[in-house]
């Protein structure tokens, strides 16, 4: 037997994840189509307009300005140390409507030079094919993945950008956190119900669809760049139950396949039986082409990239939601909370690695782990940010413990190394990264770079491979 291994492999990749739709800004820049990203004002927990309406604000339609602003960046992020960096490639800068026979040659060329930039400062891109960004036309023409054809334009978008970047791009990901199609399908797949439309049969349905995108993708990308690796991204933030009552256990670990039934079909290769009866209660019912099941056995996942931000608990017969966090349901009163109701749990992270890796022995990738919280500058614009060093420093340590457990991580991409529009909720008051950005909610501000006391912390993390904490 090989020994126990006490400290974090060496390669091991140490960076951060941002979004295309969150950073970038020129909405419409260069060629670009429009995205459901920029028709939600205040986050995709809230209404989608379906289109810009002229005079109202839209955060994610300047962000904080990436796309102009990527050199300065990347960097502050050398400067930190990053072996990768992760974001997406925004779908309609490459094909504005999706649907498009020649791609946008504009944002082909954006992406090769931040790509570039990238590997001037030492940095590996890990790049999120399908990030919260559906093109608008495909929602509006095709009803988004209800429609098979999406399988199609998919790959051609994903054929593009593989044989474009084959030699620039050593890992990618194929849907963010996909399962978050049963919390946030609009986010996730840009479905938008119908009035008196049998929701669960629209979501797993197009859920089907993008799955069998999910592994011709990863077979196109095995075949055009066999050097690389492609994996699957899910939202893992786990759940507890809130008593050793066996109903709350038991609804509890229901709960959670809810979310795992994703990894075991884009790991795994097959529909679980579990799946079989809780379809029938909700009245779906799966309409496959002869060849899909062939498929997704024959074509999956090399990793397990995950966001991991909390924990929460569960009682039986309660209600529980969920949003960009995860599931959410009785909160935890042995852990701390943050402004947002975000429950901050390292030990769950150590635990939820070892759940993944018990379950499906191929290296785990945490690349979403954050804090948001309020920053507030002193007197002399410096903000002091322990409490975010605090929740990095024990999630690592976390990980650490994981490794000591035998799990096989490859890596970690703080989410977001620089403060960005929240997703969830269309904010900038929410700041997550270690680079604060003049910002506010209603975008006022200067868009100046500014290091937290957290910046020269974390490049000392890195430096020393996770032992200087």
């Amino acid at each position: 037997m090989s020994k126990v291994r006490h400290n974090f492999p060496k390669g091991f990749l140490w960076g951060g994840a941002i979004a295309a739709n969150q950073a970038e800004g020129a909405y419409l820049e260069d060629g670009k189509g429009l995205d459901i990203s920029a028709c939600f004002p205040h986050g995709i927990k809230h209404d989608y307009d379906g289109q810009v309406e002229e005079g109202k604000f839209y955060p994610t339609h300047e962000a904080i300005d990436f796309y102009h602003r990527y050199r300065e960046d990347l960097a502050m992020m050398e400067e930190m140390n990053f072996k990768v960096f992760r974001t997406s490639i925004a779908w309609s800068r490459i094909f504005p409507n999706g649907d498009d026979a020649v791609p946008n040659e504009a944002g082909l060329k954006y992406y090769d030079d931040l790509f570039d930039e990238m590997h001037k400062r030492g940095m590996e891109p890990l790049i999120t094919l399908s990030h919260y960004e559906t093109p608008v036309h495909l929602v509006k023409e095709y009803g988004s993945w209800r429609s098979r054809k999406l399988i199609g334009f998919f790959l051609r978008y994903c054929e593009t950008v593989f044989k474009r970047y084959r030699g620039k791009v050593k890992y990618w990901l194929t849907f963010n956190e996909i399962n978050n199609m049963r919390r946030m399908p609009g986010a996730a797949g840009g479905i938008f119900f119908k009035e008196g439309e049998n929701q669960q049969q629209a979501v797993y349905q197009a859920t089907h669809h993008m799955f069998v995108a999910n592994s011709l993708a990863i077979k196109l990308c095995h075949e055009i760049c066999p050097e690389t690796k492609i994996g699957c991204m899910l939202s893992l933030s786990n759940v507890y139950p809130f008593t050793c009552n066996p109903n709350d256990v038991f609804e509890t670990m229901e709960l959670r396949r809810r979310s795992l039934f994703f990894g075991d079909v884009m790991i795994r290769g097959h529909y679980p039986k579990y799946l079989e009866s809780f379809w029938e209660k909700e009245g779906v019912e799966i309409h496959m082409e002869p060849g899909d099941e062939e498929i997704l056995q024959a074509h999956t996942a090399d990793y397990l990239g995950f966001s991991y931000y909390r924990t929460s608990t569960h009682e039986y017969g309660k209600p529980f939601f969920g949003d960009t966090g995860g599931d959410q349901g009785t909160p935890n009163p042995y852990l701390e909370t943050t402004p947002w109701g975000w429950q901050i749990d390292p030990v769950g992270l150590r635990y939820t690695l070892n759940e993944l890796y018990d379950r499906y022995q191929i290296p785990l990738f945490v690349v979403e782990n954050g804090l948001g919280q309020i920053d507030v500058p002193d007197e002399k614009g410096v903000i002091h940010d322990d409490y975010r060093i605090d929740y990095v420093r024990r999630h690592i340590q976390a990980m650490k413990l994981a490794i000591e457990d035998g799990v096989d991580i490859m890596g970690y991409t703080y989410w977001g190394p620089i403060d960005i529009v929240s997703a969830g909720t269309g904010e900038m008051k929410k700041r997550y990264g270690f680079i604060y950005v003049d910002r506010e909610n209603d975008g006022s501000g200067t868009l100046e770079r500014r290091k937290k006391d957290s910046f020269d912390w974390y490049a000392k993390v890195i430096a020393s491979n996770g032992e200087e904490l």
